[in-house]
């Protein structure tokens, strides 16, 4: 049984991934000109497909039937040839925003909802919400409902995104400013890489429930393999495999007082898990060629700051790093969301008497430092861990915390 994704440009794709833990089958990626789709629909060597964009309307006129499901959203993403030869053409993308939905717990009947973007995703989301009882808004750059009058949509109690805007690279974007929202119940998006969009880091700031679209990737997945295999997959695989890929997706990152041991912990975590380890302050070294100290010594702390800023925030939208930071990052507020929005932040905790000084121009007063600097560690960490035994300890429970990841 051979199966895959057909797309135009697939890049990296998860699909394989996901489709390992849901079936026996062979999993390909298919990188198809549109000018190849028919001849590959009627000739290729394929049982199953999944689509992606572009193609999820092109390939239905090369269709001999489709679900009632496709025939809704008039757009498919799974593709299945029967014994007989005959392509049937279903979107299991209703299926995968409505568990996203339910992921959530959100509520959605009786209840103004907004949805960004009128492509394929919108319409998906459109039809779901609807069929849970929403009162449903397409925001889009023309027509009647657009981005210049969302005033008019004030009252609104849920937004999805269904946008591009804020995924990786151009991460740190936003199609609306949640500030214009005050009732608002909760946000979703379908973008699921940077794992926090800017539109869900703005709306955790607001302690709203959020959900990006891995949920929906994985679901989706599911009830595609389902219709390849016609056998049923239990829907708790969804969590298993959600869970894997949100652990291999976002970044372990580690704060704390210079000296405290993140390089030491974060080589170790590096070597356990096959990760890559960036270290903050030796990016800074191999692009300035000189050490932070020197910077601060020579150019003074805030030229320091600014360089370790833009180091921070090319390298939080990465997925899958180690990434060890230098002890005064949590100075600049600006540095959280860079770092937040792809990883999960541990603050390495030691004692005064333990730490490391020599060569830290800023490790003066190490009690004076602590104690300005312990709010901000607090406010930037997820889980606080204790570094005051042997390391090899401290990146054990690190990963004891990070395999609980759900």
């Amino acid at each position: 049984m051979k199966c895959g994704l057909l797309g135009r440009k697939l890049g990296h794709s998860y699909s394989p991934a996901i489709h390992r833990h849901l079936g026996s089958y062979d999993y390909s990626l298919f990188e198809k000109e549109p000018e190849e789709l028919e001849h590959f629909l009627r000739h290729g060597d394929f049982t199953g497909l999944n689509v992606t964009m572009p193609y999820k309307k092109s390939v239905i006129p090369f269709l001999d039937e489709l679900t009632p499901a496709a025939q809704k959203l008039g757009a498919v993403n799974t593709i299945v040839r029967k014994a007989d030869g005959r392509l049937i053409g279903h979107n299991s993308d209703y299926f995968g925003f409505l568990s996203m939905v339910r992921r959530s717990g959100m509520s959605v009947k009786r209840k103004k909802c907004l949805v960004l973007g009128s492509g394929g995703a919108s319409a998906t989301a459109v039809a779901v919400l609807q069929e849970l009882g929403g009162e449903v808004y397409v925001i889009s750059r023309t027509g009647e409902h657009n981005y210049e009058n969302l005033h008019m949509h004030a009252d609104a109690a849920l937004i999805v995104n269904t946008t591009p805007v804020g995924m990786y690279p151009s991460t740190g974007q936003s199609p609306v400013e949640l500030s214009m929202f005050p009732n608002l119940d909760g946000v979703l998006d379908v973008v699921y890489n940077p794992a926090r969009t800017q539109i869900l880091l703005d709306a955790e700031k607001r302690n709203l429930p959020t959900c990006n679209g891995l949920w929906m990737l994985v679901a989706q997945a599911k009830e595609s393999a389902e219709y390849f295999t016609e056998h049923p997959i239990d829907d708790a695989l969804i969590h298993t495999i959600y869970c894997q890929l949100r652990q291999q997706m976002e970044n372990i990152i580690l704060i704390g007082m210079p000296g405290c041991g993140k390089s030491t912990v974060s080589s170790l975590l590096a070597e356990q898990t096959g990760r890559s380890l960036v270290d903050i302050d030796a990016e800074i070294k191999k692009r300035t060629g000189r050490t932070p100290g020197d910077i601060i010594r020579q150019d003074g702390e805030p030229t320091f700051r600014q360089l370790e800023s833009k180091v921070i925030s090319d390298f939080g939208k990465q997925s899958g790093l180690i990434i060890a930071t230098g002890g005064g990052c949590v100075t600049k507020d600006e540095n959280y969301e860079p770092l937040h929005q792809n990883g999960q932040i541990f603050w390495l905790q030691r004692q005064l008497s333990a730490l490391a000084t020599q060569g830290r121009p800023l490790s003066i007063d190490l009690s004076a430092m602590y104690e300005r600097r312990a709010p901000m560690y607090g406010a930037f960490a997820d889980y606080t861990v204790d570094n005051n035994g042997r390391p090899e300890d401290t990146a054990a429970q690190i990963l004891a915390h990070w395999e609980k990841l759900s």
